[in-house]
C-alpha cells in the first residue's frame, strides 16, 4: 500500500487543496486542528467509555484500554445507549465547527460553507474483524448532491494498526460504483469490483485531517492493536447545492431528537445553527410530505411523516 501524499497547515491555499482533491480524490493536512481542541472531545468521550466500564479501570481512560470482556458494535443496544451519549457532547458537535477546519473547507468548497450537523463518532475495539467497515462510498449513504466531502479527525495518534482509514486514490473519478447489499449490515463495494488507482494509507496523528470526496472509496483497516480507535467524521458542502433532508433530522423509531442532544449544552450557538441557512433540499418538502401520506408500507409512512415535523 502506496503511503498518503501530505500538506502542511502552515503553507496550504485553495489551489493545493483543490489539486489534491482532484488528482487523488482525497488530501491529507497535518497539523490543522489545534491539540487543545481534540484533547478535549478525546477526554469527554472516553469519559463516558470510562463510566461504562468500557475501559480499563487500571489504565489511564484517555489509554483507551477495553475491558478484556467488553467488545460492542452497532446494532448493539448497549452501543447504541453508549453511542447516543457521545453524539450529545457539545464538545463532539463543536470540532468540525473549528476555526481552523473550516478555514480550509472553505478553500475546496468556497464561503457558502454549509457544515452538516450530524458528525459520526467511530468507537472501534480492538481485534474485531466483523465489525471493519470494509469499502465504500459515503454519497451512498448520505445522497443529495454528490459535490459533499467528509472530514476525518482522529482524536488521538492512530497508527496503521489501529485502524487508520484507508483511501482508494483516483476512485472519485469513476462515479458511483455498485454497493453489495445481500445479507451484510452496512452495503459496501466487493473489492474484485473496485475502481480505482492504488490504496493509500499510513499513520494518523491527532491534530491532522483527511478530507475527501464523497465519491472517493475508503475502507478502515483492522484495528490489531491493544487501544480503541476513536475518531470523528464529519461532512461539507457548498450551502448552494441540494442536501438529502435526512442529514438534518432523526427519523427513525429510536425517540432522538435534537432538543434531547441539546439538552445539556451551556451554550446557543450551535443549535440548529443550519435553520438560518437557506437550503435546497432534495427530496424537497413538499416530496417529503407526499410521501408521508402515500408511501407504502405504512412504516414508510410513519418515518416521512416524522421527517417533515422535524422540517416544519
Amino acid at each position: 500500500m502506496k503511503t498518503f501524499h501530505e500538506l502542511h497547515a502552515a503553507n496550504i491555499n485553495p489551489e493545493a487543496l483543490r489539486s489534491e482533491i482532484d488528482t487523488k480524490g482525497y488530501a491529507l493536512i497535518r497539523n490543522l486542528i489545534p491539540q487543545d481542541s481534540i484533547r478535549s472531545v478525546l477526554a469527554d468521550v472516553t469519559r463516558i467509555l470510562s463510566t461504562e466500564n468500557w475501559l480499563s479501570p487500571t489504565a489511564d481512560p484517555l489509554q483507551r484500554i477495553p475491558q478484556h470482556s467488553v467488545a460492542y458494535g452497532d446494532p448493539d443496544p448497549v452501543f447504541k445507549r453508549v453511542y447516543q451519549d457521545v453524539f450529545n457532547l457539545e464538545s463532539f458537535h463543536a470540532l468540525p465547527h473549528q476555526p481552523a477546519l473550516q478555514r480550509a473547507m472553505k478553500m475546496i468548497v468556497g464561503d457558502q460553507l454549509l457544515i452538516h450537523p450530524k458528525p459520526i463518532g467511530r468507537l472501534i475495539f480492538p481485534n474485531c474483524e466483523h465489525l471493519v467497515v470494509h469499502a465504500h462510498q459515503d454519497y451512498e449513504f448520505m445522497g443529495g448532491d454528490s459535490e459533499f466531502f467528509t472530514v476525518w479527525i482522529p482524536l488521538h495518534n492512530c497508527p496503521t494498526d489501529m485502524g487508520a482509514l484507508r483511501i482508494l486514490e483516483g476512485s472519485h473519478r469513476y462515479g458511483i460504483q455498485h454497493h453489495q447489499r445481500e445479507n451484510l449490515h452496512v452495503p459496501e463495494i466487493p473489492l474484485d469490483r473496485v475502481a480505482g488507482n492504488d490504496w493509500v494509507g499510513g499513520d494518523l496523528n491527532a491534530g491532522d485531517v483527511l478530507i475527501f470526496h464523497s465519491l472517493t472509496v475508503h475502507a478502515a483497516s483492522p484495528n490489531i492493536s491493544q487501544q480503541m480507535r476513536l475518531s470523528l467524521d464529519c461532512r461539507f458542502q457548498d450551502a448552494r447545492r441540494v442536501l438529502n433532508p435526512s442529514n438534518l433530522v432523526f427519523a427513525g423509531e429510536s425517540g432522538k431528537s435534537w432538543e434531547k442532544t441539546y439538552s445539556g449544552w451551556k451554550s446557543d450557538t450551535l443549535k440548529f445553527y443550519w435553520k438560518n441557512i437557506p437550503l435546497t433540499f432534495n427530496p424537497s418538502k413538499a416530496e417529503i410530505e407526499h410521501l408521508a401520506r402515500t408511501a407504502e408500507p405504512p412504516s414508510k409512512r410513519a418515518r416521512y411523516a416524522r421527517m417533515v415535523s422535524q422540517l416544519a
